[in-house]
């Protein structure tokens, strides 16, 4: 009887062990978690709301780097324009318009040169379009822009760089300068009209 008596005392004392040890890993875990939740929700705040300090004209220059960082990072170069700038209740989009042609053969390599340098500098690749006349690629920074390429109507291929939602502010036109015609005034921009012995063969 005294024996069956300490067999149940030790049985007891170890499940009492278990719970306490099991209770603490709750504790942990649970403590884990907040602590994911309050990270994402800091991410979210970064990613741009009403309540941003940055305004609509600090966000278009901050997409008017991403662009201009792109643009030279293809090789060989190709000539570009400014596109129109829009304006949205809380965000702002800047286009830039490629001048070269950039013949049916050679639109897949334009475009994963674009796609490597944004992976290599950072950006989340959203979605791709794999459509052979119409590709397109869509990505996003950790800080709530985005940035896409596309090739359109006659092969032409451009660039837009949304931005998160911003302080509402006056933008002004970009300060970078095309390295061919501005265009300044005309729109729709012309059909892709320079060639080059590469993009266009």
């Amino acid at each position: 009887m005294r024996r069956k008596f300490q067999i149940a005392t030790v049985a007891l004392v170890v499940g009492l062990a278990l719970a306490g040890c099991g209770s603490e890993q709750a504790g942990s875990g649970a403590s884990g978690r907040t602590g994911a939740a309050k990270s994402v929700t800091g991410t979210g705040n970064d990613n741009g709301t009403k309540g941003n300090s940055v305004d609509m004209q600090e966000a278009a220059e901050t997409s008017d780097g991403m662009l201009d960082a792109v643009l030279k990072k293809i090789d060989p170069e190709v000539q570009w324009a400014h596109g129109p700038t829009t304006k949205g209740s809380c965000d702002v989009t800047r286009r830039r318009t490629v001048m070269t042609i950039v013949s049916a053969d050679r639109r897949q390599d334009f475009l994963d040169q674009v796609e490597k340098f944004w992976r290599e500098s950072g950006y989340r690749i959203k979605a791709k379009n794999v459509d052979e006349t119409f590709p397109a690629v869509y990505a996003q920074t950790d800080t709530g822009f985005g940035i896409s390429v596309s090739v359109r109507a006659k092969g032409q291929v451009f660039f837009e760089a949304d931005t998160p939602c911003v302080k509402e502010s006056k933008v002004a036109e970009p300060k970078s300068e095309p390295n061919g015609p501005a265009y300044k005034g005309v729109y729709p921009l012309p059909s892709p009209n320079v060639r080059s012995d590469h993009w266009s063969a």
